[in-house]
């Protein structure tokens, strides 16, 4: 593999150069916040373990820091990006400054959330930096829709951060980090500061890793069951289990009957309950009469 020129990689005037000729302001809908430190972009992909042989996805390439990082790193890139006009440069922007990693590079225009197959060998890393209020959805549904995706990194707000990585008991334990533990090992894996994006946000980032499960859960039930479970749970996470899955198992005596079956005490609330335990629970539902 040859390798890339040192200033492949794009700093902060090169992105504003960039953004200036393609009119492209930052907008708040998109939670766009691009990286213009070429450190950082390295230590993302250094983070995340990407290798030579790696496919990788990035979700939200913007103007493109990330990707040409990962371009230095792996074997190809894909890169998924809604943004009309952003999807439309960014192919230019490797081709001029990474001309000879251009052909391992490939574009899908669309919603992430619509994704459900992408061009050429099946991913095997995820490598995102993903806006506040569609991180959690976007990165459930790629780690469903690909299930070679062996590890994923993304930068999120810290708040979605630490919610993501929260282990059972903890304040922010919830929806979010049972789910994602349904498919990975997730632990946190680094602080971004706020100056190395423009414009700079409001809050800090920070990195989650997730290391896809050898094994997945063993369980009889449907992830869709077991997730039904989650969302019912948490939908009142005040209340005990016995009253939370009440509408979920039909009644407070049916859900009661569930939970004992499961070896879960009535009386436990959601946020105690490792994803094991939520997938028997899911198991020992009993159909509706």
């Amino acid at each position: 593999m040859s390798s890339p020129t040192p200033d492949a990689l794009l700093g902060p005037a090169d992105i504003r150069e960039l953004a200036a000729a393609l009119g492209v302001r930052p907008t708040k809908q998109r939670g766009q916040n691009f990286v213009i430190d070429a450190n950082t972009v390295r230590r993302i992909v250094r983070t995340a373990e990407v290798r030579p042989d790696d496919v990788a996805v990035e979700v939200g390439p913007g103007l493109g820091s990330l990707t040409l990082a990962l371009l230095e790193a792996a074997d190809r890139v894909t890169a998924v990006e809604i943004d009309d006009v952003l999807a439309a440069a960014l192919p230019a922007t490797v081709a001029a400054r990474m001309p000879e990693r251009a052909d391992r590079f490939a574009l899908v225009h669309s919603d992430a959330m619509h994704v459900t197959e992408l061009p050429g060998p099946a991913p095997t890393a995820l490598v995102a930096n993903l806006p506040y209020n569609v991180a959690v959805p976007v990165l459930l549904h790629m780690l469903e829709t690909f299930p070679t995706i062996e590890r994923t990194l993304v930068m999120v707000q810290a708040e979605v951060a630490d919610r993501l990585a929260a282990a059972p008991g903890s304040k922010v334990y919830g929806v979010p980090s049972v789910k994602a533990n349904w498919y990975a090992e997730v632990k946190r894996a680094g602080a971004i500061g706020r100056n190395v994006f423009w414009p700079a946000p409001n809050v800090d980032s920070g990195l989650v890793s997730l290391v896809r499960r050898t094994e997945p859960i063993r369980t009889t039930a449907s992830r869709k069951q077991v997730f039904a479970v989650i969302d019912a749970a948490f939908a009142q996470r005040r209340k005990t289990l016995r009253a939370a899955l009440a509408g979920w198992a039909g009644s407070a005596a049916a859900a009661e009957a569930a939970l004992v079956a499961a070896g879960v005490s009535p009386q436990a609330r959601g946020e105690s309950l490792t994803v094991e335990e939520f997938a028997r629970i899911a198991e020992n539902a009993q159909p509706a009469a």
